[in-house]
């Protein structure tokens, strides 16, 4: 089962009013296990960047209407490439069908689905997407469901998350859905495919292999219940299924 974990930083908050992408990271999941291979990509907005969202992100300060050198760390957007000459490029590195990981997806998919059909590419089904933000508030009724919160009650250290950053978010989502789905692995959990921990393939667990019981555990049924149960058998004719296990 392949599941790809998505993320994306964008300008504002409505592709509709002239906020573009400027960010997209994702990493791709094996059952459930990180495959090793991530897609990442910075891209040209076609516009300014306003103050709130370089606060948010820290990408692509607008050195046009506030000309200063760039700082460290900091992405300066108007050397990366438009959306339109990576579309294709992400567009295969999901798939048709992979199962899409997103925190609060309606958000996400908006802007993906806007920026594809401004360039006359397919959409992405919605129906592709997998929420993890209804699935945290149905998890946890009444908690705060923002991902530094999942990232704080499930104990996942996201002490590098100092702005927002699609790839990071991508990596410390893939953990929070593991945990929203039924729990992690320690010794598995975002170990790339083919890799195992030292705990893994050492001691004595290694060599450990189920065997027969030497003797059948005595039945815990009644001898009366035992009759009663043969006798509804009974009534059941020749064919009844239980008479092939006698």
């Amino acid at each position: 089962m392949r599941e790809i974990v998505l993320d994306t930083e964008t300008t504002g908050f409505d592709p509709f009013s002239g906020d573009r992408l400027v960010e997209i990271g994702a990493i791709e999941l094996e059952n459930h296990m990180p495959s090793g291979r991530t897609y990442h990509q910075y891209i040209h907005p076609d516009r300014d960047m306003p103050d709130e969202a370089f606060g948010v992100h820290g990408i692509g300060p607008d050195l046009l209407r506030n000309p200063r050198p760039p700082k460290d760390g900091e992405v300066i957007l108007k050397d990366k490439p438009f959306f339109r000459e990576v579309a294709r490029a992400f567009l295969d590195f999901i798939g048709t069908d992979s199962r899409l990981i997103i925190h609060n997806a309606a958000f996400d998919m908006k802007f993906l689905n806007a920026e594809l059909k401004w360039i006359g590419l397919p959409e992405i089904a919605y129906e592709r997407a997998i929420d993890t933000l209804p699935m945290a508030r149905k998890k946890f009724p009444g908690a705060p469901a923002t991902l530094d919160a999942l990232c704080r009650r499930f104990g996942i250290d996201n002490s590098s998350r100092t702005l927002h950053g699609a790839l990071l978010d991508s990596e410390i989502l893939a953990e929070v859905y593991l945990e929203l789905i039924g729990g992690r692995q320690p010794d598995l959990v975002l170990a790339p495919v083919g890799k195992k921990s030292a705990s893994a393939t050492t001691g004595p667990q290694e060599a450990w292999r189920p065997t027969r019981r030497p003797a059948p555990l005595p039945p815990r049924i009644t001898d009366e219940e035992a009759a009663a149960h043969a006798a509804f058998v009974e009534q059941l004719g020749d064919g009844a299924l239980w008479k092939k296990f006698d």
